[in-house]
């Protein structure tokens, strides 16, 4: 309510208060004299309340009615007041967001509406600072959405990535977080967050999303001076087809994931009986020319085969999968023993006989001999190091079905108007004072002579971007895999959707209205920090604290690249 209130109580002032600077000179020809007494102070007071030192300065209004100033601590605070309302528009189109994933699930939500409504703000703040006034004004101003874009990504691969792995950080044992446990401190090798595989193909998809960045600088990289125009065009269309295969991806990833996960969750139940059998075969499960023991399996058989028919039916393949006691899976019994049948029961009888079971099991020896076994190092028991690959990869996987995850909806009608409310509020909030925010950073740039670029790198994402951070670093806090996976997939699309629907319609502002494309050093910066996060991220799941540092180096180091590029070498 509060929130809503400020927004009301702004577009009333709008209506009422102008603020402009003037400034009073003398000349040679008014009789005034100056003593020459602390000029200096004045100087340095005129430097904070004007921008001219000759004439009167009248600011311009957005929308004709929109307050404004001409002085530094004027659009200093109109900055402030219109980040925060941006900060806002991102937290109603969060919040709305979240509140239909949980009515409609993923898919279309979470692949679709979601990951292009995160980046709704920075897209809108882009497209307003290439619309406004004239094409002069808007080549000047289009340097504040080039800010803007390149420190949304670079915030959210570095300061928001580096602290997500100091707040979700859990010991570290064999190369994987242990849940919910964190003894060892600011350990840098001892502690450290894990995530799934999922999580590791969003790193690899962000680091693609730079290629057009790179298509629409190939003028520029080849030194030539025509072809520019050209190659907006085919960067613009080279990001929308990215845009959309990613989206289309994300629609169909839920249902490939759950098939993968479940064929892992398959497999480890293999690796699991053959392990209960070995634990129960004395001797072990294979002969001395390596081929499986009969004597062995057949002693096995019968202990499985409680009636001694000869016969191992559902019931009796249920009592040795339960027997197991695979606490480490959210088994299915039903699936996993269904699926046991199949693969034993080759004459389709619905039972297994002895031949069936000792060529089934042979058969799992087999694929336990030729699986790489990526960690731990492989040793001479192969069923050991089968069962624990298996098992890695069902936990880099993730798992469905966590109790973090099952969010009961009451009375989804009531839901979903709620949701629907809260996305229309943030957008239209967003819409309205997106050009304000443009025009008050163009402002202060001109009043301070600081280039509009760093100022809408620095402090516009802090707006924008909010939403992500306070859900990345919520997430992180729970101190589970799932939920890392979560924080850093999340951080991964909302660059991906930077690169690739904000470029796109940055991209459209310059080749409709014929601006100048001339951001090498913001591309370079842009594809160092993607590309470095994104091999990163994609080669793997587990991050010790260390890691962190590479991220907040990466910080500081994009502003120094950017102005030495631009104003020791010239670039731009």
């Amino acid at each position: 309510m509060s929130s809503t209130c400020l927004i009301l109580l702004i577009i009333s002032l709008s209506f009422t208060v102008t603020v402009t600077g003037r400034i009073i000179t003398t000349n040679s020809s008014t009789n005034l004299v100056n003593d020459g007494v602390n000029d200096d102070a004045i100087l340095r007071v005129n430097s904070l309340f004007s921008l001219s030192s000759n004439e009167t300065e009248l600011c311009e209004q957005t929308y004709g009615f929109m307050p404004c100033t001409t002085t530094v601590i004027g659009n200093l605070f109109l900055i402030l007041v219109y980040g925060y309302l941006m900060f806002l528009a991102a937290t109603y189109l969060s919040a709305g967001s979240e509140l239909l994933l949980e009515i409609l699930g993923p898919g279309i939500v979470g692949g679709l509406f979601l990951p292009i409504l995160g980046a709704l703000p920075d897209a809108m703040l882009i497209l307003v600072s290439g619309l406004s006034g004239s094409p002069e004004t808007a080549q000047d101003q289009v340097s504040v959405g080039m800010g803007l874009l390149a420190g949304s990504t670079v915030m959210l691969l570095t300061v928001i990535w580096g602290a997500c792995i100091i707040i979700g950080k859990c010991d570290l044992q064999d190369s994987i977080a242990l849940e919910n446990q964190d003894t060892k401190g600011f350990n840098l090798l001892g502690s450290g967050v894990s995530t799934d595989i999922w999580t590791s193909y969003s790193a690899m998809i962000m680091a693609v999303s730079v290629l057009p960045f790179i298509v629409v600088q190939f003028p520029q990289i080849l030194h030539l001076t025509s072809g520019r125009h050209l190659a907006v065009l085919i960067g613009f269309i080279t990001s929308i087809s990215l845009l959309i295969a990613y989206c289309v991806y994300q629609v169909y990833q839920p249902n490939i994931q759950k098939r993968r996960l479940a064929f892992a969750k398959h497999k480890h139940v293999r690796s699991g009986i053959l392990r209960y059998l070995k634990t129960n075969a004395f001797g072990g499960l294979l002969n001395d020319h390596g081929q499986p023991d009969q004597d062995v399996l057949y002693k096995l058989f019968s202990s499985v085969d409680v009636n001694g028919d000869g016969h191992l039916s559902v019931a009796e393949l249920r009592a040795l999968v339960v027997g197991m006691q695979l606490n480490d899976i959210k088994l299915n019994e039903d699936d996993a023993i269904d699926k046991v049948m199949k693969e034993f029961d080759t004459s389709g009888d619905d039972v297994v006989d002895f031949r069936e079971f000792i060529t089934g099991i042979a058969n799992w020896l087999e694929e336990a001999r030729r699986t790489k076994i990526s960690y731990p190092i492989a040793g001479p028991d192969h069923i050991h190091d089968y069962h624990e690959e298996t098992k890695r990869q069902h936990y880099l996987l993730g798992d469905e079905g966590g109790d973090d995850e099952e969010n009961g909806v009451d009375d989804p009608r009531k839901t979903t108007i709620k949701a629907l409310l809260l996305l229309l509020l943030g957008t239209l909030v967003a819409a309205l004072f997106a050009d304000p925010l443009v025009d008050a950073v163009d402002g202060f740039s001109t009043a301070t002579s600081i280039p509009s670029f760093f100022i809408s790198f620095i402090f516009l994402p802090l707006a924008t971007n909010s939403s992500e951070a306070v859900s990345a670093i919520i997430f992180a806090s729970r101190k589970k895999q799932r939920s890392a996976s979560l924080t850093f997939s999340e951080l991964y699309g909302a660059a991906t959707m930077n690169n690739l629907l904000c470029l796109s319609v940055f991209l459209a502002l310059v080749y409709v209205r014929g601006l100048t494309w001339d951001f090498t050093s913001e591309v370079l910066v842009i594809v160092i920090v993607c590309v470095v996060m994104g091999v990163f991220g994609s080669l793997r799941t587990t991050f010790p604290l260390w890691t962190s540092f590479i991220a907040f180096i990466l910080y500081p180091f994009s502003l120094v690249l950017v102005y030495v590029m631009d104003y020791v070498f010239g670039w731009s």
